[in-house]
């Protein structure tokens, strides 16, 4: 406890117990979201008072064991290990409780004060489960409060707890994770070797702890060790005994030590849980065999899918049209009945067209697909079949280096890139959420679908349109296979626990949907409207005949297209249907027939498909993955769209396509 009441209390699980809930349930909306430094992994934070503290809690990432395996696990590791907040909340699932005691004994390694928050009780009823709560209590010697996250219920009894172990009066002493012979007789060699030669890191890191990882060989401990040549010899000596212990079981002595912790929190499990005649097997459950089957299950993901995709496709539109008729018949003009008596005609047009229209344009494209996605996405989450699909769709995403999760921000980017890629957040290292990203803007978004069947599928005919919808699936296929070989680094499996169905709360839906919106409207919105503004500067300032007649050797010459077609190309980046709007406008006709041919029309839609992302997915790349790899992306897709558009070119002048 602080001298002036302030605790710091962080919650870890995985993301399936309810982690997240509880940090809702207790923090309200009184929540800062953003990445913790240095990683694009998502940090929530907020505060409550309760008992005269005013507590700070911390969410930390989703996650199964405090290896370093993942960058979620890395962040949560160090978290807990260096920056010692006050107490841990450990949520754990009541109705898989020896799965997730796995994570509570290598908590109590760390040996941080700690409450455990078994939540779920009610499902685990459900399943002919209870759990003798003191009993477990008094096994693990820490604090277990069961709660029901949903409802709040335990909440309270929770927050006690967490009081009580911060200022010390909890009478229950940790249980000391002991280990076989072997392991037992390596870990308290080296533990007192860290504790007598190695100071200052042992002030850092428990020297049991350390010695633990030592002989697990764990990389990110490893790197402490090559330091002093005290250190060294530690680690030389680790080396050793690891391969002592690899040489008595015939395992690697990483697997030795998981076999270990999961004989004790089977054992825990063992004596804490009462079973009674379970009631008949529920629709939920019957529903979870069918959804995951190898057979009946891909039906089923495909049914969800279209939905899903129709869903956001046609709420996305129905959206679109009423706020695109609200700010182009009564926001802008209303706004521009004032300023255009008052202002130069060119600074009017800036205006117009720079800030209101880029405020329209984020408010009309990105929103309306955004808020759909997200809705469904906390729908699919809180449900629990996300990871069903991903299950299904993992050996096909393999292909491309990526494992089955990776299936849901492509599929979402046929609804709108922007989403997609923050949806890649769910890859569970840098370089797949990289590659995921890279991958994902390639896929043509409701906007593209605009131009390619506004203009080849109604003028050329709807077998070209498919055709550039094929070509687009080879190239992303092709391009993540290449991407997947030359990014250093090895793909990694699907490992994720099945989380049983259950009907989501509205409450939770919406809640999720309200802070994913609102962090997107924060960083997307100001550079959609910086870009908006620098085009129509562009464009009121005179200089759309100067980049014409520069862009005239690629735009007429290898991309062989009418030259009016650069700048509605430009105005691409702001929103891809604007290519086609615009196309229009300085044509003077819709009918597109009459100042293109077939073959510019799919040369056309083809650089509209592949070249640079629209600025709100622009935004999207640069807050997942920074600025340098959003604008390399960028200039990657530029490439592409360029060197297919001119290759599509030549290839339709040689079949005697006009």
């Amino acid at each position: 406890m602080t001298k002036n009441r302030h605790l710091t209390v962080a919650l870890a699980g995985n993301a399936n117990v309810g982690k997240s809930v509880i940090f809702n349930q207790l923090t309200g909306l009184n929540q800062i979201v953003g990445n913790w430094p240095g990683k694009t992994v998502e940090r929530a934070e907020g505060t409550l008072y309760f008992e005269g503290y005013t507590i700070r809690i911390i969410d930390l990432p989703g996650i199964y064991s405090l290896s370093a395996y993942s960058i979620e696990e890395l962040v949560a590791r160090e978290y807990i290990a260096i920056e010692k907040p006050d107490v841990i909340i450990n949520v754990i699932d009541a109705s898989a409780l020896e799965r997730n005691l796995y994570f509570t004994i290598q908590l109590l390694e760390l040996e941080v004060p700690m409450v455990i928050a078994l939540n779920q009780v009610d499902f685990a009823a459900k399943k002919g489960i209870r759990i003798d709560v003191e009993r477990l209590s008094r096994s693990l010697g820490i604090p277990v409060i069961p709660t029901i996250a949903v409802t709040g219920s335990g909440l309270r009894e929770l927050l006690s707890a967490v009081v009580k172990v911060a200022e010390g009066k909890e009478e229950l002493k940790p249980l000391q994770v002991t280990y076989g012979k072997e392991v037992e007789g390596s870990v308290s060699k080296l533990q007192k070797i860290i504790t007598d030669l190695l100071p200052d890191l042992r002030t850092k890191y428990p020297s049991r702890w350390l010695a633990v990882k030592l002989v697990e060989r764990d990389p990110e401990i490893l790197k402490l060790f090559q330091g002093s040549e005290e250190a060294r010899k530690i680690a030389e000596m680790a080396e050793g005994l690891a391969r002592e212990i690899e040489g008595i079981h015939g395992e690697p002595s990483m697997i030795v030590i998981a076999s270990e912790r999961y004989g004790i929190a089977n054992r825990l499990s063992k004596e804490a849980q009462l079973f009674f005649a379970p009631p008949r097997l529920t629709i939920e459950e019957r529903l979870a065999t069918l959804t995951a089957h190898k057979f009946v299950g891909y039906p089923f993901l495909a049914g969800v899918m279209a939905a899903t995709f129709s869903v956001i496709f046609l709420l996305g539109g129905i959206l679109i049209e009423r706020l695109e008729a609200f700010f182009d018949d009564f926001l802008i003009p209303f706004f521009m009945g004032f300023l255009i008596p008052m202002a130069p005609p060119w600074l009017s047009r800036i205006l117009r067209e720079g800030i209101l229209s880029g405020i329209a344009a984020g408010v009309t494209i990105a929103l309306p697909y955004v808020v759909p996605f997200y809705l469904i996405l906390a729908i699919l989450e809180d449900t629990g079949y996300l990871p069903r699909a991903a299950f299904l769709m993992d050996n096909l995403m393999h292909k491309i280096g990526l494992h089955g999760k990776a299936f849901i921000p492509l599929l979402l980017g046929y609804g709108c890139n922007v989403p997609a890629c923050i949806g890649c957040r769910i890859m569970e290292t840098h370089r797949e959420r990289l590659l995921a990203g890279f991958v994902t803007v390639l896929i043509p978004c409701a906007a593209r679908t605009v131009v390619i069947l506004g203009l080849v599928g109604n003028f050329v005919g709807l077998h070209a349109a498919l055709g550039l919808y094929a070509f687009d699936l080879i190239l992303v296929f092709a391009l993540g296979r290449i991407a997947f070989k030359a990014l250093p680094g090895e793909a990694i499996g699907l490992i994720m626990e099945m989380p049983p169905y259950r009907v989501p709360s509205a409450k939770v839906v919406l809640r999720k949907t309200w802070f994913r919106t609102k962090e997107f409207v924060f960083v997307a919105f100001p550079l959609i409207i910086i870009g908006s503004l620098v085009l129509s500067a562009v464009v009121a300032l005179g200089l759309a005949d100067i980049l014409m007649e520069a862009m005239g050797p690629i735009i007429v010459g290898w991309l062989g297209l009418p030259l009016i077609a650069g700048i509605p190309l430009i105005f691409g980046v702001l929103r891809k249907e604007l290519t086609l709007i615009l196309l229009a406008e300085l044509a003077g006709t819709t009918n597109f027939a009459i100042v293109m041919t077939p073959r510019q029309m799919i040369v056309f839609s083809l650089v509209t498909m592949i070249y640079i992302p629209c600025i709100a997915t622009i935004a999207a790349l640069i807050r997942e993955f920074g600025l340098k790899r959003a604008l390399a992306i960028s200039l990657v897709d530029i490439t592409l769209a360029l060197f297919f558009g001119g290759l599509a070119n030549a290839l339709l002048q040689a079949f005697s396509i006009a």
